[in-house]
């Protein structure tokens, strides 16, 4: 059965106290600035014992309460420079869904839930509103929360911190560990930014998202077989340090890419891979994961069709990732070229027809699953369609395994889809792991 999602009502909740006047002045940092216009998306499943009309109250007074601490998303975006923290309040949306929440969870479609957010994702480009909000009923009385934050103020780090926080108000604890508005001290506005356009990443293609499940037995051999390529790719004896779940993954999803489009012979197009990196742990001292804001950098590694080794190539983005420290951190502070190059480089690649690019977000190891408003944890955490081409986000999930939503054109998608090394370690649906849950 197709979801359908029946709107019941629509309001703004507005912080419990007003934001005092010192603070009404929000300012964007330099990587705020070079956010693009959208909405990042998540949904959160949950299986309560509650009547949906308690659940709803204890959310919006929950909400409104959290808000003091989170002024910034109950203010309204100025000019890309700054949030007027006015206390105008976040749209939150309440909407009854046609199915069981068993039979959704089932197999779910990434662009189904976008069904479950509270906007569309592109609006963020004529939108001032940083946080919406969406409670949608099952119709066996199980719940999903949807949430859009605009990426000029906040990453996913610190949406999830958010949610956690608003959660654990919710549920009743009083000892909150409050966000720490640094980021424009950190990294101070810049009235140039190079020219860069933050938008440039945003497709207009004709793109598909799907949610691929990885269980711990794949990732596993993934590390294995990725550490002993690696040992043969060097002539040296020495120790392989083991790759990460992340390194893996990608190393795997990446080579099965390339192998789709082009088998075993690699054309003589650019070949480039893509990280997005947390940079709270890589400052000196590191930043606590309460730091709200955008705290994020792209690493960019690329090679011709000749030189492409998969495992390696991963590797050398690694490597790359591994060398961003304090010092390649204070440059960002003080000029922002060297945070502005790598982006203009992967945004010259977009618009470049003989290229072949991956870009990879990883959320993995963030507190998703922690989150408990009162009624027990999620069964189920879920990301929307993006509207990034080539574009993949990493999530855990409650058994140790990564789910993988992957954007591509249509054509690609297809073509991916049919290669069997790929398909023979994904879960087939991904129907058993999520019952597993409930």
């Amino acid at each position: 059965m197709k979801l359908q999602l029946e709107l019941l009502s629509k309001e703004f909740i507005k912080p419990s106290s007003p934001t005092p006047k010192t603070l009404r002045h929000y300012q964007l940092s330099f990587l705020d600035q070079i956010a693009p216009h959208l909405y990042n998306p998540m949904v959160y499943f949950f299986a309560p014992k509650l009547d949906s009309t308690e659940i709803s109250t204890r959310l919006k007074e929950s909400l409104s309460n959290i808000l003091t601490h989170y002024y910034p998303f109950a203010g309204r975006i100025r000019d890309d420079k700054f949030i007027d923290c006015n206390d105008e309040g976040i749209p939150y949306v309440e909407a009854r869904v046609n199915i069981k929440l068993n039979d959704f969870l089932d197999n779910p479609a990434p662009g189904e839930l976008n069904t479950l957010l509270p906007c569309k994702l592109r609006d963020a480009a004529e939108s001032n509103i940083t946080l919406g909000v969406q409670l949608s009923v099952f119709g066996c009385g199980g719940i999903a929360i949807g949430f859009c934050t605009s990426h000029k103020i906040s990453d996913g780090l610190s949406l999830s911190v958010f949610v956690s926080s608003w959660a654990a108000l919710s549920r009743g604890q009083v000892d909150l560990v409050r966000p720490d508005f640094v980021s424009a001290t950190l990294f101070p506005p810049k009235s140039n930014t190079c020219g860069f356009d933050p938008d440039v990443y945003i497709t207009k293609n004709d793109t598909i998202t799907k949610r691929f499940v990885f269980d711990s037995s794949a990732i596993g051999t993934f590390k294995a077989k990725y550490a002993d390529n690696l040992r043969k790719l060097t002539s040296l004896e020495i120790n392989i340090k083991s790759p990460s779940r992340v390194e893996a993954l990608t190393a795997f999803i990446w080579g099965r890419f390339l192998n789709s489009i082009h088998g075993d012979q690699l054309e003589s197009e650019l070949y480039a891979l893509v990280h997005n990196v947390n940079l709270r742990p890589k400052i000196d001292p590191p930043l606590p994961q309460h730091s709200f804001g955008n705290y994020s950098a792209v690493v960019v590694q690329t090679s011709t069709g000749s030189e492409v080794v998969y495992n390696g190539l991963v590797r050398q983005l690694m490597d790359k990732i591994k060398k961003i420290d304090d010092d390649y951190i204070n440059k960002i502070r003080e000029g922002g070229e060297e945070y502005i190059k790598p982006l203009n480089e992967a945004s010259d690649l977009c618009s470049m027809t003989e290229r072949v690019q991956l870009e990879f977000t990883s959320l993995c190891r963030f507190p998703l699953y922690d989150t408990d408003f009162g009624w027990g944890k999620p069964i189920w955490v879920g990301m929307a369609a993006y509207a990034f081409e080539n574009f993949i986000f990493l999530l855990d999930n409650k058994l140790d395994g990564i789910e993988a939503y992957i954007t591509l054109k249509t054509v690609d998608m297809f073509k991916l889809e049919q290669d069997e090394e790929f398909l023979a370690y994904v879960s087939p649906t991904g129907s058993k792991l999520l019952k597993d849950y409930l």
